[in-house]
């Protein structure tokens, strides 16, 4: 009887092991898309809590290192891949050198919807667009943006190889790509889903073809990987959303602005603006 109740309590531990290993350590990217998702939409309202950024760290170590790489281009065009609640655009827009657009994506709806408190006034005046889409298939034309950047999210991508080669494509060239990579004792928790430093600088100098990649230490669980787009352009500069957004239905025209939202100058096919100023393309 004492071995049975023993072994049925190791039992309920191991099972709470794996569970909170499931749905909190790995924010469950084992379990599929669709539990992801489900997970940031529940812990949407406690993020910022939680994460507890510091606006003059912010500044510091991620707003303007970016405007470093960027110059003498102060009005760049941005795309930020898995955006959460607007971290990166509400860095940027709070630094007053900072005169480019940035458009935020997420597939978390209400990531997005506390994000829209935090850059709402840029929102207003045209400088941040907040989109409900995916990262696998972004709806704009290659060589758009002077920089793309994913921050703390591609380990929880079911195709992070796809979501690259995507951000890779939009980047102008000569553009930057700046991403995550996951580091620290956290990341052996994660096995298929993280990579070792080296392994990362290989993956994007071989396979995905991107120079001056540098790996720099930047939190206690990442690192920050910068890269640069092989070829030369000329700076896309900051334009209005419907200057680069092409239909995710037929992939070839642009969006027009209506009082409803945006709408296909081809297949007339329509993407609302919900009440709190996403735009909703899922």
């Amino acid at each position: 009887m004492v071995v049975t109740l023993i072994l049925v309590v190791l039992g309920l531990l191991w099972s709470g092991v794996i569970l909170w290993w499931l749905l909190v350590t790995t924010e469950g990217v084992y379990l599929g898309r669709r539990v992801v998702i489900l997970l940031y939409d529940l812990y949407a309202s406690r993020y910022e809590r939680t994460k507890a950024y510091e606006p003059l760290y912010e500044a510091r170590f991620l707003a303007w290192p970016i405007q470093q790489r960027l110059k003498p281009n102060r009005a760049p065009m941005v795309l930020d891949v898995a955006t959460g609640t607007a971290r990166l655009p509400r860095a940027l827009m709070q630094n007053p050198g900072f005169m480019g657009s940035i458009i935020g994506i997420d597939l978390s709806r209400k990531m997005l919807h506390y994000g829209v408190g935090r850059v709402a006034e840029w929102m207003d005046c045209g400088r941040v667009y907040l989109m409900h889409l995916p990262a696998e298939r972004l709806p704009f034309p290659d060589n758009t943006f002077d920089l793309v950047t994913c921050l703390e999210a591609l380990e929880f991508m079911n195709r992070p190889y796809a979501a690259i080669a995507e951000m890779i494509r939009v980047t102008r060239p000569g553009g930057w790509l700046l991403v995550t990579n996951r580091g620290g004792s956290d990341a052996r928790l994660m096995p298929g889903k993280t990579w070792p430093r080296e392994k990362a600088r290989q993956i994007y100098t071989e396979k995905f073809g991107l120079l001056e990649v540098e790996i720099l230490p930047w939190q206690d669980l990442y690192d920050l990987v910068w890269a640069r787009k092989p070829g030369d352009s000329l700076p896309t500069r900051a334009r209005p959303l419907e200057e680069v957004w092409l239909c995710p239905r037929c992939h070839t025209a642009r969006m027009i602005r209506n009082e409803n939202g945006y709408v296909c100058a081809s297949c007339q096919r329509s993407f609302p603006i919900a009440k709190d100023g996403v735009i909703e393309v899922v």
